[in-house]
């Protein structure tokens, strides 16, 4: 059960997501922010943050994956605890802490992506604020404030910019920290099997079968 935390972390947290979800969905304020987008930023917003999140769950599975292999002696399936230990079987003494520099910094590079989409929601968020207030201001005309007529249609521009600006920083700070989260979920188990893989090959049997296997026991 150990071996799986880190996808029952993930499940635990994204199921009492998409629970709350639903319920904002079931209130009808998910179809109010839709409706009152005209610029279809938030769904734009919502469609990369459904790429991320796919890429952090295939990430976390995989990681899931490696650390059964690495805290699995008997395990043979072909690993990254596998090729790390392969390595330093053949590596030199003096050159084992590069290949574990190595390592982690392979480990670590793979899950910079979901971190990145996590920072490009928050961003779209705020060119979504501009734009909107860009659309509130692009109805108000000074030399029209004094005509009755057209300040219905001047105001009527405000709130379409205003609620554009508001719901497009909502949904995208929104989904950031839910794809923050879930990265941070990756990254502390990214941790975890990095240390898992050089502890297995430092550990004092590992060298004890390695002396053996080359007959020098």
């Amino acid at each position: 059960m150990r071996s799986y935390l880190l996808v029952l972390r993930f499940a635990v947290f994204n199921v009492a997501a998409l629970a709350l979800l639903v319920v904002v969905w079931l209130e009808g304020w998910i179809t109010l922010v839709i409706e009152s987008d005209i610029t279809r930023i938030t769904s734009g917003i919502a469609l990369i943050f459904a790429v991320g999140w796919l890429i952090c769950a295939h990430r976390i599975f995989r990681c899931s994956h490696e650390l059964n292999a690495a805290v699995n002696p008997d395990s043979a399936a072909p690993s990254r605890a596998l090729w790390y230990r392969d390595l330093v079987d053949k590596a030199r003494p003096d050159g084992r802490s590069a290949i574990a520099d190595c390592l982690r910094s392979r480990l670590y590079a793979r899950v910079v992506v979901v971190r990145t989409i996590a920072n490009t929601l928050i961003t779209l968020g705020l060119i979504g604020t501009v734009i909107g207030f860009i659309i509130a201001l692009s109805g108000v005309d000074a030399n029209a404030v004094a005509d009755v007529g057209a300040i219905g249609p001047m105001v009527s521009t405000l709130i379409k910019g205003m609620a554009v600006a508001l719901y497009t920083t909502l949904v995208g700070s929104v989904l950031h920290v839910w794809l923050l989260v879930n990265y941070q979920l990756l990254a502390t188990g990214t941790v975890n099997l990095a240390n898992a893989i050089i502890e297995r090959a430092e550990s004092p049997e590992h060298f004890s079968d390695t002396l053996v296997t080359t007959g020098h026991a």
